[in-house]
């Protein structure tokens, strides 16, 4: 997500030229299409809540498997790459207003048996601090981690992974899809995280149109070990990936046509991209100019933009990139006349 974020070269020249010829203005007039919700997450939240109000004697893991039900939209995503020397997710307190929150990265190289980091795989200190947010779970207690699960349960905030991000480019270094999937999903029930966001960034098997098989198959094994109901799978596109006859293979277009009915929801890195249902898409920004090379917003201009889409029937949500640049504060502001916290 950072390289994307921060312009690398064949990123930056793409998105320059959706820069040049459609404007931002453009996020409010795509949402306002109308759009198909997501009926069937409602059912299985709504479904969740009556089997625990009505059976009493569920086991605690039982209880644990329902309070990972995948949420109806709209959804509030906040990453967490930022390495600021405390151990464990911000307190619930410092993050009110968002309902998903993504520990990153989780990276091909960083889980092994024990989905322990190799350190002697990473190449560099920055590379060792995008890893430490997914690492530092594991070094917790298990009463420590639970804790922290239960304090986010009840403030309704799920809190997942993403995995790979810019540093890590599964295709083009020959990582095979279905035993990077199985290593995925066992650290995700190992350390009781209620989910899995997919920052693919291989740019170079986009381009030789090798990536959107590989993505296929990785999804599709991703989603058998994480049953869709109780594991979210979502994924984290840029968004000209999306651009029709634009990839020889097909881009994202390809991979929600074969898996889409598999991804919970898109974090869409940049603007909304047409041929995917608009329910399904998160608008991703960043939260200060600072932290992205393109496509920063006011807060107060993209309230507006909500404002106007949720009116014509959007209810996707936002992401953002990244704490604790955005708090708190930052989603109460973007959600006051659309969803107010």
């Amino acid at each position: 997500m950072e390289d994307y974020l921060d312009g690398s070269t064949s990123v930056t020249s793409i998105a320059h030229e959706y820069l040049d010829s459609l404007p931002m203005v453009l996020l409010t007039s795509v949402l306002t299409f109308a759009v198909s919700t997501l009926l069937y997450v409602q059912d299985a939240v709504s479904t969740a809540i009556n089997m625990t109000s009505c059976d009493r004697s569920l086991s605690n893991e039982a209880r644990e498997i329902l309070s990972r039900a995948t949420p109806a939209p709209p959804h509030w995503v906040i990453y967490w790459d930022r390495w600021s020397g405390a151990i464990g997710p911000p307190d619930v307190s410092a993050i009110s207003g968002f309902n998903v929150f993504t520990l990153s990265f989780l990276l091909t190289e960083g889980a092994y048996d024990q989905a322990r980091i190799s350190f002697g795989s990473i190449s560099s200190e920055r590379d060792l601090i995008i890893a430490f947010q997914a690492y530092e779970w594991t070094t917790l207690t298990d009463a420590q981690r639970a804790t922290i699960k239960s304090q986010y349960a009840a403030a309704g905030i799920k809190l997942i992974v993403s995995v790979f991000g810019a540093t890590d480019v599964p295709t083009s270094t020959g990582a095979d899809p279905i035993a990077t999937a199985n290593t995925f999903a066992a650290w995700v029930k190992q350390y009781s995280l209620d989910g899995v966001d997919v920052d693919y960034e291989d740019f170079n098997a986009f381009d030789g149109g090798k990536a959107e098989a590989w993505l296929i198959s990785f999804t599709t094994q991703l989603r058998a070990q994480l049953p869709s109901g109780t594991y979210i799978i979502t994924h984290a596109p840029v968004a000209p990936w999306f651009s029709p006859s634009m990839w020889p293979g097909g881009g994202y277009l390809e991979v929600d046509s074969s898996v889409g009915k598999l991804i919970d929801w898109y974090n869409v890195q940049f603007y909304n991209p047409n041929g995917v249902p608009l329910s399904k898409l998160v608008i991703g920004k960043p939260a200060t100019a600072s932290d992205a090379n393109n496509g920063f917003m006011s807060t107060s201009t993209l309230a507006s933009c909500l404002k106007t889409a949720k009116a014509q029937g959007w209810n996707g949500g936002v992401m953002v990139w990244q704490y604790p640049d955005a708090t708190a504060s930052w989603i109460t502001a973007v959600r006051s006349s659309s969803w107010p916290v």
